[in-house]
């Protein structure tokens, strides 16, 4: 779809590699972007990482009332109202789902074999409120690493499979780098494109979806069943150029 009424990007390896701020290109890109049209943008990243990653990009003046962000896989949305941002819906995990997930991924990790890399940087699991994740090489893994340790999921596919046997009421997600996000179940990417469409009275067919994990298991495929067009890219030089034609 050439021109959407609404675009829709992941984070992470779309908008801004792993972690890593967003450039000031992107920023740029994407400032002009949502004085067209409104944006939303998912990411299995929590609230904290939005604004470490990728608000302090954004140009001044970008009209951040047309922007709406789904931190943890959707799980919560934020919008900017009155010059602040807001939660719109917040769907964390109580304590005891927390405890129930901490086990599970711990005997999973035993019953699948899982083979911990030999070298970690920082922790491995992150409590996002709607969102646990598992970093098999750690929250702040050095990007290069994680580009080469699983790019093809093999490694944590059998701790994924154990994860979903362990938990068949939540929701485990492969994502394109090193992690695997569990979320409750029914609060994942697509439910967040449902509450978009809610938010903006704009049509899912007239919107489009960018991502890098939209392959089958990866965390973006799941917006394929709401469905919205879609645009697989492979990082953010791919995004930075698709955003400019949008903009023609």
């Amino acid at each position: 779809m050439r021109h959407p009424r609404v675009v829709v990007f992941d984070l992470d390896g779309t908008l801004a590699e792993s972690k890593q701020p967003m450039t000031a290109s992107m920023g740029d890109a994407l400032g002009r972007l949502i004085k067209k049209m409104p944006v939303a943008i998912m990411s299995g990243g929590g609230w904290k990482q939005f604004e470490k990653q990728f608000l302090p990009a954004l140009p001044a003046g970008t009209p951040e009332d047309r922007l709406y962000i789904f931190p943890a896989s959707a799980s919560s949305c934020f919008v900017h109202r009155n010059g602040e941002w807001h939660p719109q819906y917040d769907h964390s995990f109580t304590p005891q789902q927390k405890e129930e997930v901490m086990e599970a991924l711990d005997e999973s990790m035993k019953e699948s074999g899982f083979a911990q890399p030999p070298q970690i940087w920082g922790e491995q699991i992150e409590d996002r409120g709607g969102e646990i994740t598992f970093s098999a090489l750690g929250m702040e893994a050095p990007l290069s690493k994680k580009e080469k340790w699983d790019p093809d999921g093999i490694k944590r596919k059998p701790l994924y499979e154990a994860l979903k046997r362990k938990l068949p009421e939540l929701a485990i997600g492969l994502n394109a780098t090193t992690s695997i996000d569990i979320t409750p179940h029914g609060i994942d990417k697509a439910y967040g494109i449902n509450r978009l469409v809610e938010l903006t009275g704009i049509p899912v067919g007239e919107m489009l979806y960018v991502g890098d994990a939209l392959d089958e298991g990866g965390n973006d495929s799941v917006v394929i069943a709401t469905g919205i067009p879609t645009h697989a890219v492979f990082g953010p030089e791919e995004t930075e150029a698709l955003i400019e034609n949008l903009l023609k």
